[in-house]
């Protein structure tokens, strides 16, 4: 069994998706580029995490790297038959450009068909299919992408925007030509969205957890907060504790035809200074005397703010 990519997530090849999942949020936040303006090798180690987690977090496309069909870059291991007959003297040519062998045998015995009816009708082009990852940033707003074709070409490709991951695009007439006037195949893109160590989708809503400082917490304020669309500025009430929940209206992802944008739901996270000083304990010390209170017994949950 390949280890590779289980090694690269710190991980053994017996894993669970939540193990996955997991080593792959921790590791992907530690070294986002985002995070580590400038360094080169945390940002290669980030595009090794996300293609390790692109195979790994695909039930099928693990079972095919567990089972050494495919490599540590996605591509299929082509079997020994399957290299015979692409490199065999057959009177219709190679096989390259078939993603399965039974798309070759189709397209054979479609062209003995036409052989036997006089070559009345030219086949169409055949459909060619790709796969390409994208940020979650250009999932939720809509992007222009290029793909690097095989043979030295170029397909533009309009991302629309709320584009899940695993959706299929169809461009047509842009797959292989086809010969006698026939229609050309189409160009089938499979998007694969990649997971972020900030965000999460929930339908057309985003939803993040935001840290804050003890003093931003009590006396509350304007605190910046990332989205898709950049940082913007939030105005956090007086008095927001863990697990409150603030609405930024329309920060979400992108409606489509007559649907309104979805928001962003930021949930707060009071987080303490990594050292207590004198002057903090002190100053508890003596609130406590007079204010002590039992949060276990406060009422479970946090409230919606809306803004």
């Amino acid at each position: 069994m390949a280890s590779e990519l289980y090694e690269i997530l710190n991980l053994q090849p017996k894993a669970s998706e939540a193990d996955i999942r997991k080593a792959y949020r921790s590791l992907a936040k530690k070294h986002h580029p985002d995070l580590n303006p400038g360094d080169k090798k945390s940002a290669e180690t980030f595009r090794n995490l996300r293609s390790a987690y692109d195979i790994l977090s695909d039930p099928e496309k693990r079972r095919q790297y567990d089972a050494g069909e495919i490599d540590a870059q996605g591509n299929e291991k082509q079997r020994q038959f399957y290299n015979d007959y692409a490199t065999s003297d057959h009177p219709y040519g190679s096989s390259a450009g078939y993603d399965d062998i039974s798309d070759l045998f189709s397209d054979l015995l479609r062209a003995q068909q036409n052989a036997g009816q006089g070559r009345r009708r030219s086949p169409m082009g055949n459909d060619l299919h790709y796969q390409m990852d994208i940020s979650f940033s250009e999932a939720a707003t809509g992007a222009k992408k290029r793909i690097h074709l095989p043979d030295g070409g170029t397909l533009d490709v309009k991302i629309p925007p709320g584009h899940r991951d695993g959706q299929q695009l169809r461009l047509k007439g842009k797959g292989g030509a086809a010969a006698g006037g026939a229609a050309n195949g189409d160009a089938y893109i499979k998007i694969q969205v990649a997971l972020d160590p900030v965000f999460q989708r929930r339908d057309r809503d985003i939803v993040m957890e935001l840290d804050v400082s003890l003093n931003e917490a009590v006396l509350g304020g304007r605190v910046p907060v990332p989205t898709v669309y950049g940082v913007v500025s939030m105005t956090l009430p007086p008095g927001s504790n863990s697990g409150d929940t603030l609405r930024l209206k329309g920060k979400g992802i992108v409606g489509s035809g007559k649907q309104m944008n979805g928001d962003q739901l930021v949930k707060l996270r009071v987080v303490l200074p990594k050292s207590i000083d004198d002057d903090l304990q002190g100053f508890i010390t003596d609130w406590a005397k007079d204010h002590a209170y039992d949060p276990r017994q406060a009422s479970p949950g946090g409230q919606d703010n809306g803004q």
